[in-house]
């Protein structure tokens, strides 16, 4: 299994004959170059989002009609695309599951927001939410745009996951600091990556505080379409 960080909250992961493309923001992403763009999204089978805030979902239409893949997510938003934008779409909700290839998704809460831009201004898309992806025996954590929250405690105790890709840069979501007292209280990880960070100058710089907060964890501070393998 292959995991390439493609800036900001955005993830390429490569399962067996599954593809994700994980809130794929590439145009106007001041972290990933306009020539990594097809390697970034080549062979893709598929597109995970968990919410519409325009630095998720920026390119995902564009993307779903030029590669003819579908794209995965909460319901509600799922559903409008489904009848106005020509699109495949899996539509789901929370507490429940999916099968993608040999691969299992299940949508989990988040807290944040979730609206998307209009003629007519910001309309909501439903509700934000993170994921559960169980891939070759093992169980990885999307967290999606999120603070710490009550819910944390039965999903790491549920889904047990061992990897957790955490959104960490402060202002939108919670900070560093604030999510490695999320993992060291709630979860069990063995491995922890820090994403939604370094992008602005208005988020966080460096993962310093993860690592400092969570000794004895294997934090991986990713690079830009470098592999990650599991």
């Amino acid at each position: 299994m292959k995991l390439i960080w493609l800036g900001h909250g955005g993830f390429r992961l490569e399962t067996g004959e599954t593809t994700l493309l994980i809130d794929p923001w590439l145009t106007g992403n001041p972290m990933l170059d306009d020539s990594q763009h097809d390697a970034a999204t080549k062979g893709a089978t598929h597109i995970l989002l968990t919410h519409a805030h325009f630095d998720h979902v920026a390119d995902v239409l564009g993307l779903a009609k030029h590669l003819s893949i579908p794209i995965i997510g909460q319901y509600d938003l799922m559903g409008y695309w489904g009848e106005t934008e020509g699109v495949e779409t899996l539509g789901f909700n929370k507490g429940g599951t999916v099968d993608v290839g040999e691969t299992r998704v299940s949508m989990v809460p988040a807290s944040h927001s979730n609206t998307f831009s209009t003629r007519d201004g910001l309309r909501t898309a439903g509700s934000e939410v993170g994921y559960m992806i169980q891939a070759e025996g093992q169980m990885i954590y999307v967290s999606g745009d999120t603070d710490i929250m009550a819910d944390m405690d039965w999903m790491g105790d549920y889904y047990k996951p061992d990897i957790g890709i955490l959104s960490a840069g402060g202002h939108f979501t919670m900070d560093m600091k604030a999510a490695a007292y999320a993992a060291r209280r709630y979860f069990a990880f063995k491995t922890v990556i820090p994403c939604h960070y370094r992008t602005f100058p208005l988020l966080e710089q460096s993962a310093q505080d993860l690592i400092d907060g969570l000794p004895g964890v294997n934090v991986i501070e990713p690079q830009v379409m470098k592999e990650i393998e599991f």
